[in-house]
């Protein structure tokens, strides 16, 4: 036997196997208009809405400000790329962030491509001083 509640405002629908073998009957289309309560990330006059729960709780908490500017200085952006006259305020977004790791945990994905790109570079500069020293080994050799 299904059956529906309403508790709060959500509704609690239970239904039978048998419900559940027959297609559904439920109108799920969407109205703009009806739903034109929540207007998103970025509100109608071009402000960034700090409410919106896309951000995930980030203009909150101890890093709420520092997370504010960094997004708003690349919301405002003008430059070419966008965001690259905000490099100073995404590091001090960084450097708030990494004194709470228990808040903000860094990703181990992230971690594995700034590993893998430490190793890439450290390879360069080696390459690049093995070659700097032949250079010089053959010049030597030359003037003998």
């Amino acid at each position: 036997m299904s059956y529906c509640r309403e508790q709060g405002k959500d509704k609690i629908i239970f239904v039978t196997k048998e419900d559940h073998e027959s297609p559904s009957t439920a109108d799920i289309t969407y109205n703009p208009e009806e739903d034109d309560d929540s207007p998103g990330l970025i509100l109608p006059n071009g402000e960034i809405n700090w409410q919106c729960p896309c951000l995930g709780g980030m203009a909150s908490g101890p890093c709420g400000e520092p997370f504010k500017e960094a997004f708003s200085c690349f919301h405002y952006s003008q430059a070419e790329p966008k965001g690259s006259d905000c490099i100073e305020e995404f590091r001090s977004m960084q450097e708030c962030m990494s004194k709470y790791p228990e808040l903000y945990p860094f990703d181990k994905d992230e971690d594995n491509d700034k590993e893998e790109q430490t190793k890439t570079t450290t390879t360069v500069e080696q390459k690049t001083s093995e070659e700097v020293a032949v250079t010089k080994e053959s010049t030597a050799t030359r003037a003998s």
